[in-house]
Parts: structure tokens; sequence; C-alpha cells
């Protein structure tokens, strides 16, 4: 009876250990959710660079000039720069500026590139010849100092007798102005000057990537030439397709129309307002994170200008289980350049009787002209201490089971 009863007895002890080891497993708190892991390349502590886009260019007499000076951070700090232009010959005016502001100082972080954009403006006193322009930068401490020349030869343009010579060449609307998306159409009028029929050819020179092409008025297919009869004039269609990405500036197109010894030109311009977008994710792709009711969870999510403009005001808002706290850091971004991300802390307080379960917080990201949601999935996991608690309820059990077992063994 006593080696029955013992066998017994060591079977329910070793189901109970059993037992009491699964809660124990289930209790404890798993590997906790590490932020993101700093992997940085092995760079300086600071080295910033700085270059202009073209140091040499010809351009036509009484024409602008418009390139980006292009500033890049190697080292592991963020840098501040202060920017003018240091030299500027006689009779122009210069500037360097955003899409919208004139520039002194240029604030670039670490692994980041900046731009900004050179701009000279010549009076009618200028004349053909060759002038120098000097760009300078430097930090507030004078570790890095920067100067770097703009060589700008200006030439006459092709005066001839282009109406006497056969052809005139005419546009009621030059300027035409929208985001970097759109799709711009120019109208010109080409009138033969000549006293016979004539083939026209067109040209068109824009921005590398630019796509121009020539259409008949109020047709849809595309042309590389034109017939007019002797005095004839005739409306043809600039179509003009900038690419998505292209930065928000001023952008020149030269249009020739020539036959022959007729010639004409005439200089249109798109004015690109940029476009607006953004991308918003986690860096690990992941969307859930786990929490305990009462107690603050947070990762880290970022959001990225993939557009040509700046992004302002960049605000969050959320959309939360009731009685749930949801908090950013920071609060809004003020601005967002063109390329720029940036990481913002989200930190998700459940309620305190909130049951055990998944739930969706929704949060969208807000800017300029362009929003983006994110949903993330929060399982709210029971506190660790009934874990505990209930070790302890199956430990005394056992204790309980242990002496009644040795009182019936006895027996």
């Amino acid at each position: 009876m006593n080696m029955h009863l013992s066998g017994r007895t060591g079977k329910l002890f070793y189901g109970i250990v059993t037992l009491v080891m699964l809660v124990v497993w289930a209790a404890a708190p798993g590997p906790s959710r590490a932020d993101e892991a700093a992997c940085r390349e092995k760079k300086p502590a600071r080295l910033i660079r700085m270059a202009v886009e073209y140091p040499g260019v010809v351009v036509p007499l009484g024409d602008d000039v418009s390139m980006d000076v292009i500033f890049t951070n190697k080292g592991r700090s963020d840098e501040d720069l202060d920017v003018r232009v240091a030299q500027v010959p006689p009779r122009w005016k210069v500037r360097l500026k955003t899409y919208r502001y004139t520039v002194t100082g240029v604030h670039v972080a670490s692994g980041e590139e900046k731009r900004i954009t050179f701009e000279a403006h010549p009076s009618k006193q200028v004349t053909p010849g060759d002038y120098l322009f000097l760009v300078a930068a430097r930090t507030p401490d004078g570790k890095f100092k920067f100067r770097r020349r703009i060589q700008v030869t200006v030439r006459r343009k092709n005066t001839g007798n282009d109406e006497v010579k056969g052809v005139k060449l005419t546009t009621s609307y030059p300027v035409l102005r929208g985001p970097s998306d759109a799709k711009f159409e120019f109208s010109l009028d080409v009138e033969s000057k000549l006293d016979k029929d004539a083939i026209f050819d067109l040209f068109a020179k824009g921005p590398e990537g630019w796509e121009i092409n020539f259409k008949p008025a109020y047709e849809s297919k595309y042309i590389s030439s034109l017939r007019l009869k002797a005095g004839q004039s005739s409306s043809v269609a600039v179509e003009v397709k900038p690419p998505p990405q292209a930065p928000a500036r001023e952008y020149p197109l030269h249009i020739r129309v020539s036959s022959g010894d007729a010639r004409a030109e005439a200089t249109l311009k798109v004015v690109l307002t940029g476009t607006y977008a953004l991308d918003v994710g986690t860096p690990n792709g992941l969307l859930s994170l786990d929490a305990h009711q009462g107690k603050p969870a947070s990762l880290s999510f970022y959001v990225k200008n993939t557009g040509s403009a700046a992004n302002n005001d960049i605000k969050f808002l959320s959309f939360k289980p009731e009685n749930w706290k949801v908090t950013f850091k920071p609060q809004k971004i003020t601005t967002l350049q063109p390329g720029e991300l940036k990481q913002v802390e989200l930190s998700i307080t459940p309620y305190s009787e909130a049951l055990v379960g998944d739930y969706a917080v929704n949060v969208r990201v807000a800017g300029e002209k362009v929003e983006k949601p994110l949903e993330f999935r929060v399982t709210v996991k029971a506190s660790s201490a009934w874990g505990w608690i209930g070790i302890g309820i199956i430990l005394a059990v056992v204790g309980g089971l242990t002496v009644l077992f040795r009182k019936l063994g006895r027996r």
C-alpha cells in the first residue's frame, strides 16, 4: 500500500513541477525590444565639403546665371556654415537662395547633403567678356573655409536680321509656372517672311532629363518640322515635361526655327514650384509593439521628404482606443527639405484597465499639401506580476499536497 501511494505521489509531484515550469516560462518577460541599432560607418568627427555645380559656363548676352552650390557633410557632427558671394563683377546682382529665401547660412546634418542656388543677374551695361564670381563659406569656428570660383563667359547673341532673313517667331506667354510633376504647353507663332514655300526645322534645348516636343496647334501628334507657304503663319505648341524630382526653381528653354539662312530663336521659361510627397515607416518595417496596462511602450518611425519642394509644419495626429495616451517627440517638424529624413519617437500608453489582446492605433502624418497614414498594432499583455502571483499559488498548492501525501503515506 505504501509503495502504491508513493508511486502515485511521485507522478503527481512531477506533474505539478512541470506545470510550475510552464507558468514561469509564460510569465517571464520576453526579450526587450531594442532600439534601432546605431550601425554607423566609421567617420571622422568633422568633415564638410563644398562644390559648385558648374564652375564654368557660357551664356548669351543678357541672360541670367543660375546653378546649385552643394554642401556635403561626411563627419559625425552636424555643421553650420556662413555663406556669401565674396567677389561680384561690376554691374551684376547676385544672391544665394532656396526656393523662396535669400540664404546667409546653411545647416548640414551629419551624413546629409544640402543645396542652395547661386543666381547672378546682369544689368543692361554688361558687355560680352569673362566674369569671375567667388562663393565663400566657413564654419563659425573657422575650422573649414571654402572659396569656389564660377567663371561666366558672356557672348553676344546672334543678332542677324532674322525677320528680314525670312522667319519671325513670337509667343504671348513665354513664362509658365507649376509643380514639377505637371506638363507645360507653350504656344508659338511661326511666320514665314520668305517669298516661296519652305520647310522650317524645329529645335529645342532644355535642361538634362527634360522632355520637349513640338505639336501642331490642337493636335496630339509630335512633329519636328513645319511647311509654310510664302508669307504664311502657323501656331505650334511646345509640350514640356520636367523630371518628377526636378528642384523648384527657374529653367530656361531655348527654341530655334530655321530653314536655310532663315532663322529665329526664342527663350521660354518654366518656373517649378516643386512637388509635395512624404514617405513614412519604421526602420525595420515592423508596425507592431507589445505593451502592458498603464505603462508606456515606444518605438520610432521616420518621415522623409520625397518631393522636390520643402515641406513645412508637418504635424502628427493619432486615433486611439478610449482612455489611451499617445505622444510624439518632436510634436511636429517645422521644415523638412527635399530628401531630408527625420526620426519621430512614438509613445503609446494603454488604459490601465485595458483587456489583454490586440488593438489598433492609427497615426496620420499631415504635411504641406500631402499626408500619410500609419497603422500600428499594439498587443496588450498581462502584467508579469500576475505570473508571479500564479507561481506563488502553485507553490502553495504543491506544498499543501506534499504535506497531505506525507500524512497519507504514514497510514
